[in-house]
């Protein structure tokens, strides 16, 4: 489990986006390939928004093409805007935790490269404090070494448009996946 991070380029200054509403606050995960997370923090009650992108690499303006090269050093990531009294940010961890492997080292399952890598990107102390309890108890629960970064989130890069939303939208295949509040259907992920 990593901790710190240092601010080169622009790139790595903090997210300092504000949530898209009063009372709203901003979350980013990074577990793999982002469009099953997303889906998968689509359907929580009490997150308002979801978007799929970079972060935490030193490219400004990344495109898919140049984090697939593995030389910007983003992840990809879901940041998602949520309202804790009705999600808490310790619901948002457990759905992390359930959704990729922790210990694999940037990969997850045939997707591999750094921007598939394990990530926690806190946006507060007390983010920041929750999200090491929470490995600790990860690790602690599986039995072996977590391979997930928790670092201040970077500025977020918004991802190109196709991507957002992909599997609820059917991904070009034309069977959309629901995204609708407390949803249990298995995500299938194709790209």
């Amino acid at each position: 489990m990593a901790e710190g991070g240092a601010i080169g380029s622009p790139a790595m200054e903090p997210d300092l986006d504000s949530p898209p509403g009063p009372g709203l606050e901003l979350a980013q995960f990074a577990a793999g390939c982002f469009w099953g997370v997303e889906l998968a923090f689509q359907r929580v009650e009490g997150v308002a928004k979801t978007e799929v992108g970079y972060s935490q690499g030193h490219l400004q303006n990344p495109s898919y093409g140049d984090v697939c090269t593995g030389r910007t050093g983003h992840a990809e990531v879901v940041r998602l805007a949520f309202d804790p009294a009705v999600c808490s940010y310790d619901s948002l961890l457990a759905l992390f935790w359930s959704r990729h492997d922790p210990t694999s080292l940037n990969r997850q399952g045939n997707d591999v490269g750094t921007q598939y890598r394990s990530g926690i990107y806190f946006y507060s102390e007390e983010q920041r404090r929750r999200a090491v309890e929470s490995a600790a108890a990860q690790q602690a629960a599986i039995g072996h070494a977590i391979a997930t970064e928790i670092l201040p989130a970077r500025r977020f890069y918004r991802a190109e448009e196709y991507h957002q939303q992909y599997l609820e939208k059917g991904s070009g295949h034309g069977r959309g996946q629901s995204a609708r509040k407390g949803c249990t259907d298995p995500i299938r992920c194709y790209g």
